[in-house]
């Protein structure tokens, strides 16, 4: 009984941090995606569908190819993922 209370609380404190270390590893920094599909979407004709797809990418990907157009060998990932009708998804 008297081991009952630490062992409680040393699980929990073990599922907490390895809980939160994969959700960090996951995650890509806050206003990452944003900035990089700000400068990737600048010049495109409709912006809000280029920025919509371009931050799935990045969150998928976290990673965003440089200039505003071309440049997929930078983030393979990017430059591989597909819509559903075979088109590359991302701009």
């Amino acid at each position: 009984m008297k081991l009952l209370t630490p062992t409680l609380v040393l699980l929990f404190l073990l599922f907490t941090s390895s809980y939160t270390q994969a959700a960090m590893e996951d995650s890509v920094p806050a206003g990452f995606c944003g900035s990089k599909c700000k400068v990737r979407c600048s010049k495109a004709s409709v912006q809000d569908r280029c920025l919509k797809y371009c931050g799935i990418c990045c969150a998928t990907c976290k990673c965003v190819p440089s200039g505003t157009y071309g440049n997929k060998d930078q983030c393979p990932c990017y430059r591989d993922m597909l819509s559903s009708k075979g088109r590359p998804k991302c701009p």
